[in-house]
């Protein structure tokens, strides 16, 4: 029985072996995980340095692509500013020699900086005060007043041969520099200084060559209101006094979509690890999807808040206490403007591309932050709409009391935020189709 049962193990084993005849088949021996080079000329590294080298061409000829087509944005919002001219008034309270030379002189002075016009005194009943209100209202980037009586206070001061007139206050220029620092600093300011510089020091010699071809004395006349008869004060209505202030304005803005895509690298983390996605029904996964960094926006844009706040940023300037509250809700809205895009995209785009949004999605927002739009060309006027150029606004309405549109600006941002709520289920839906089709595929065919 014994016997047997050897017979029969050898007989299998026979039978099992390769016949005697033939050559062994003799497999090459395993390689050892890290152990070749990656120039060498194994098979196996061979193919993967092949796929390694296609996949970096493919992935650097893309972002050449997008150097060339999304960084251009920003080249072409900056190449030359301005584009267009911003808007200046000239109105003249006076109405008579001084007020007509210098309305003269400077409406013909429109260069690619400030178009000038001409507005009547007849439109601000209560004189410059009505016009500071237009420049505080937006209605134009500056504005010069000539002021009521000035001329009979000029001659006043002339033939009584005093010095009582303080010619400084014959012109005012007005000007809000927290609407836009940089057009102020750069574009407004200088040339309004040099133009108005320029037009009290022609007005200066046309009244000195009056005096003396009239033969009036000029030894008992104040020497200032001969050198300078007129000159202009300059009225920063709404000065961009707080630094920090910069990093919530634009700066800042950067990094409040860069958290927002951490989240979203987060989320999809979260998912992958812990398998959720795979349990939930597609209902329950877009509710999630959508809650959950609804709810993480709300705490990271609080501690944005109190990061801020405690670097002095004053929120209490024109909103009081309520000022810190909208801050911080404003910037919550922003995250979820720009955040959700991104989570919207991200489903529809995967991993592969979602990089090329990303840049998409910033270079598109800042570059019509840091200049104004009606500086910029005509196709940059999408920026009233971005979420970047809404959130700057409201900052700039709480903290230094610039054009109050924030309902506009929440309503604005709360339209994209609404716009990702309505794509990201449907983006959703078509992926989870997709990967419910494959599951299928996979199942017995008797199933």
């Amino acid at each position: 029985m014994s016997s047997e049962k050897n017979e029969s193990k050898v007989g299998i084993t026979r039978h099992e072996s390769p016949d005697s005849s033939s050559p062994p088949s003799i497999m090459p021996p395993a390689r050892a995980p890290f152990s070749l080079q990656f120039l060498g000329k194994e098979e196996e590294v061979s193919r993967a340095r092949r796929i390694y080298i296609k996949i970096l061409l493919q992935r650097t000829l893309l972002i050449v692509g997008a150097i060339f087509g999304i960084f251009s944005i920003y080249w072409g919002a900056v190449d030359k500013l301005p584009a267009r001219s911003l808007e200046g008034w000239i109105v003249d309270f006076d109405g008579e020699q001084v007020g007509q030379f210098v309305t003269g002189e400077l409406s013909a002075l429109s260069g690619p900086n400030i178009n000038w016009s001409v507005r009547q005194a007849g439109d601000f009943p209560n004189g410059p005060v009505d016009l500071v209100a237009a420049v505080l209202d937006e209605q134009c980037w500056t504005a010069v007043a000539i002021n009521p009586g000035v001329t009979r206070s000029l001659n006043e001061s002339l033939n009584a041969r005093a010095s009582s007139f303080n010619s400084s206050e014959a012109i005012t220029a007005y000007a809000s520099e927290a609407r836009n620092e940089n057009s102020y600093r750069t574009l407004l300011r200088p040339t309004v200084t040099s133009l108005l510089d320029q037009i009290t020091h022609d007005y200066a010699v046309r009244r000195m060559s009056d005096m003396i071809s009239s033969n009036v004395s000029i030894t008992a006349m104040s020497p200032d209101l001969l050198t300078r008869p007129i000159y202009f004060t300059l009225q920063n209505l709404r000065p961009f006094d707080v630094p920090v202030a910069t990093a919530v304005t634009f700066i800042g803005l950067i990094y409040l979509l860069i958290l927002s895509f951490f989240v979203v690298n987060s989320g999809i983390l979260a998912r992958a690890v812990s398998g959720i996605d795979r349990h939930i029904t597609t209902t329950s996964l877009i509710r999630v999807r959508i809650a959950s960094p609804i709810v993480i926006y709300l705490v990271l844009s609080l501690a944005y808040t109190l990061l801020t706040l405690a670097f002095g940023l004053p929120y209490d300037r024109h909103f009081g206490r309520a000022g810190l509250l909208i801050f911080w809700f404003l910037s919550w809205f922003g995250m979820m403007a720009a955040g959700l895009a991104l989570e919207s995209m991200m489903t529809l785009l995967t991993v592969k591309f979602i990089q090329i949004f990303m840049i998409l999605w910033i270079i598109s927002n800042v570059s019509v932050c840091l200049w104004p739009i009606d500086a910029l060309p005509v196709v940059y006027k999408y920026g009233h709409a971005a979420p970047f150029y809404q959130i700057s606004r409201g900052v700039r309405a709480i903290v230094f009391g610039t054009k109050n549109q924030l309902g506009l600006n929440f309503g604005i941002l709360s339209v994209w935020i609404l716009i990702s709520c309505i794509s990201l289920p449907l983006v959703q839906w078509y992926r989870r189709k997709g990967e419910i089709t494959a599951w299928r595929a996979t199942l017995p065919k008797d199933v």
